[in-house]
């Protein structure tokens, strides 16, 4: 069965439209991950190793980090298995940090969204995601030549969209403390 109204978008609408789809399903799996239970004891130890993270960072850090999560998440197939595994521990450190703070799971997800560095992360993942999508598509078609040059279009605009991020996380950080 085929969708026809699928048929009548425009392609950059086509791939606005999946990048969209994914940024909710990433979404998702990080809220999977914050709904997590977790013992005191495992929130207080993932909440230890975050603070130890946390004394080093800087933007070449949490960029480099992103940048090469984000590039795995390109990959056919397996980049999307890796990027869930990934956004899911994701929310399994929120709800640590959560649990440890004494907050609920979900408001502390959704405050992230008060920061642009996390719309910026998550539009990045998603890209990627979708770009894997696309190029699954595109092999079976026999065109994954051409989509190959997409996919170097997106990971330049994602390793923007990533730099930024970064920049705006430490700023974030260096003005809270």
């Amino acid at each position: 069965m085929r969708l026809s109204f699928w048929q009548t978008f425009p392609p950059r609408i086509k791939r606005i439209i999946t990048v969209v789809a994914f940024f909710f399903l990433t979404i998702i799996i990080a809220i999977a991950g914050a709904l997590t239970p977790l013992s005191r004891e495992d929130a207080s130890s993932i909440s230890e190793e975050l603070e130890q993270l946390r004394q080093n960072v800087s933007v070449q850090y949490i960029f480099g980090n992103n940048f090469m999560l984000c590039l795995v998440m390109f990959a056919p197939i397996a980049g999307p298995i890796f990027g869930g595994y990934v956004l899911y521990n994701t929310g399994v450190v929120i709800a640590a940090e959560s649990m440890v703070n004494d907050l609920p799971a979900l408001i502390t997800f959704f405050t992230l969204f008060i920061f642009p560095f996390t719309w910026l992360e998550f539009f990045a993942y998603s890209t990627a995601f979708a770009e894997s999508f696309w190029l699954i598509r595109r092999i079976i078609q026999r065109r994954g030549r051409r989509e190959i040059v997409n996919a170097c279009i997106l990971i330049a605009i994602c390793a923007v969209l990533l730099l930024v991020a970064a920049i705006i996380e430490i700023a974030l950080i260096g003005a809270l403390t």
